[in-house]
């Protein structure tokens, strides 16, 4: 079997050639988004320029959010007055990632104080656990979840007493939510601070090769259970390279969060020093009044995000999450750009699910900093952008070092990876291209994540058997009703049927088909996890079927291609027939009642597609 991992393919572009479609690209997003980013930008201004300023609001109003200060803080308030610093954390206990935030704050506050700021928790914001929820009633709440942390961020910032945002989030939803609710105060600056990944425990592979076996009634629902708490056994984010650390290595590219925090584990000593580093920032560019989110997060800082997410075969959650962070800042990105991108971004991480490693091993290989180091060299990545610690991204390119020191230290030069089996270089890849493509033809388009796909597995031209749930497949599957070739279809799965829940359950099923020696691809209007693996996926459809989308036109026994190499999606079927085919419109009402969804009836009626970034902003 090839190696999906080391393509064969030789892309004849050469490092200049690559730098400049990426160059040319990033003009694309400007010229398209000038209008839209003229008119943030105006509203940025309006907001520094009219905001109430805390002296100006009314002593009743100074009163009230002073009261529970500190004394020192008030006399610092009122007699200085220094920058008030909002926390708005995501902390709970639920999500391991967000349980060492608990005592965030306090450090927050006392490291204020000694860069005269003040720091005050301003709210808090929801954030669920998607692996608690996977398979469950509550992922059709999970993506609609982002925009109500933006809104949440929102109304914690809407006190008008702040000059900075410390934003305490990692994982899936949240770290998008966050973003959106900055961006709505794009006048202010802003940092991120997350927690780390946990110890590494069981591998990865060992996790999904027991859930294979599962899947196939080898093992017990005892013994599943005992290789998962062996996997996610203690505080920090899961350790594969999903939505959460992908959240974290974009939000590096960006600039927006101290050099090397992204990896480091939440009982490294150098975690605290991490958390007061990016307070003593903010606390500067609160004093100064620099470095506005807003402003900095601009369409070269877009593209590094993009160039950073396909280099590393990141999550495909980020194909909806970030095309809505862009058009909150008035910057317009289309999957056009993320697939235009990924043909000159070539791939150059095997972390799992694209690899053995974890992102331990990937932190202790070189990381983010040896990612950041090849890309810049190899001008893949905008350099004249403003970050939160100023201009460029050298600083993005340096290890820390020093697990035991008292203060952060970085190697001197730009880093390198030390083990190529899980990072190399742009001059040495493990593919051509990026980890992501957009597929296109007469049933939509979609997203496709190649970056872990072997090379025989990416074509598939086979009849397809229909399905409107997750659970049905599972149920097909354990009925043995799989026996030759197929195209799963799982419709009825989008943002306005039922909020586009994950649908990793399925990974491990058509995953044991691929090992049997079946051709097989999901295509679906729903999501996959960010650990989305082996099989190819056609994901996020659009127009989904609950738009009577092309999708819900398939019926058992049609004919499907799903090309991952030439980016086509297509069936073959009379076109007459086709199109004398009722639309099979999913049952919205099964999401109308219970756990909670019932209060999001309006999210699914006004959400757009998922190309447009999922959102009902």
């Amino acid at each position: 079997m090839a190696s999906p991992l080391n393509d064969s393919r030789s892309n004849s572009s050469s490092a200049p050639q690559r730098a400049a479609a990426m160059q040319a690209t990033t003009q694309l997003i400007i010229e398209r988004s000038k209008s839209t980013r003229s008119a943030y930008l105006a509203h940025i201004q309006k907001q520094k320029q009219d905001r109430l300023r805390r002296l100006a609001l009314a002593p009743a109003n100074q009163a009230h959010g002073y009261a529970a200060l500190p004394g020192k803080d008030k006399i610092a308030i009122r007699s200085q007055p220094v920058p008030m610093l909002a926390i708005i954390s995501a902390y709970n206990d639920v999500l391991s990632a967000h349980q060492p935030l608990e005592t965030y704050p306090s450090i927050i506050k006392d490291e204020a104080r000694k860069h005269a700021s003040v720091a005050q928790f301003a709210g808090g914001v929801p954030a669920m656990c998607d692996g608690v929820t996977q398979g469950q009633a509550g992922m059709e709440l999970s993506l609609f979840s982002r925009d109500v942390i933006a809104m949440s961020s929102a109304i914690a910032l809407s006190h008008e007493l702040y000059d900075g945002q410390i934003l305490l989030g990692v994982c899936d939803k949240i770290v998008p939510g966050l973003l959106l609710g900055a961006l709505s105060f794009g006048h202010l600056p802003a940092i991120f601070v997350p927690a780390g990944p946990m110890a590494s425990g069981l591998s990865n592979t060992e996790k999904s090769a027991v859930r294979k076996q599962f899947a196939q009634g080898q093992v017990s629902e005892e013994d599943l259970l005992a290789s998962e708490m062996a996997a996610y056994h203690d505080k920090g984010t899961c350790t594969f390279y999903g939505t959460a650390n992908s959240n974290q290595l974009l939000l590096e590219a960006m600039g927006l969060m101290i050099p090397g925090a992204a990896f480091v584990q939440p009982d490294d000593p150098r975690r605290e020093l991490l958390t007061r580093a990016a307070t003593a920032q903010l606390a500067r560019l609160a004093h100064d009044k620099k470095a506005a989110i807003g402003e900095l997060v601009n369409e070269r800082v877009i593209v590094n995000a993009i160039v950073a997410l396909l280099a590393t075969g990141g999550s495909t959650n980020h194909t909806i999450h970030w095309v809505a962070i862009a058009r909150a800042a008035g910057i317009i990105l289309t999957w056009e750009d993320i697939h235009a991108l990924a043909a000159v971004v070539p791939t150059l991480t095997r972390v799992y699910p694209n690899g053995e490693a974890d992102v331990n091993s990937f932190d202790a290989a070189g990381g983010i900093a040896a990612v950041m180091a090849t890309l810049l060299d190899a001008g893949l990545l905008h350099n004249d952008v403003q970050t939160v610690m100023g201009l460029g991204l050298q600083a993005y390119t340096r290890r820390l070092i020093n697990a035991n020191a008292r203060s952060l230290q970085y190697e001197l030069n730009p880093a390198k990876g030390t083990d190529d089996t899980i990072i190399r270089t742009v001059a040495d890849p493990f593919l051509s291209e990026g980890g992501l493509r957009m597929l296109e033809g007469n049933l939509g388009r979609a997203i496709v994540k190649v970056s872990a796909v072997a090379q025989e597995h990416r074509y598939i031209r086979a009849q397809a058997r229909v399905f409107e749930s997750q659970h049905a497949v599972i149920a097909a599957f354990k009925a043995n009703e799989f026996t030759q070739d197929t195209v799963v279809v799982v419709r009825g799965q989008g943002p306005k049927a039922c909020g586009m829940p994950e649908l990793h359950q399925l990974t491990p099923t058509l995953s044991v088909l691929l090992d049997r020696g079946l051709k097989v691809a999901l295509v679906t209007d729903g999501r996959m996890s960010g650990a989305s693996g082996k099989v190819p996926a056609a994901i996020h459809v659009c127009p989904e079927s609950a738009e009577g989308g092309p999708i819900a036109r398939i019926v058992d026994g049609d004919w499907i291609e799903v090309d991952c190499e030439h980016g086509t999606l297509r069936f073959f079927e009379d076109t007459l027939d086709w199109q004398s085919r009722a639309p099979h419109l999913p049952i919205t009402s099964l999401s109308d009642i219970g756990t909670g969804r019932e209060l999001f009836a309006n999210c699914r009626k006004n959400v757009t597609r998922a190309d447009h970034g999922a959102t009902i902003f």
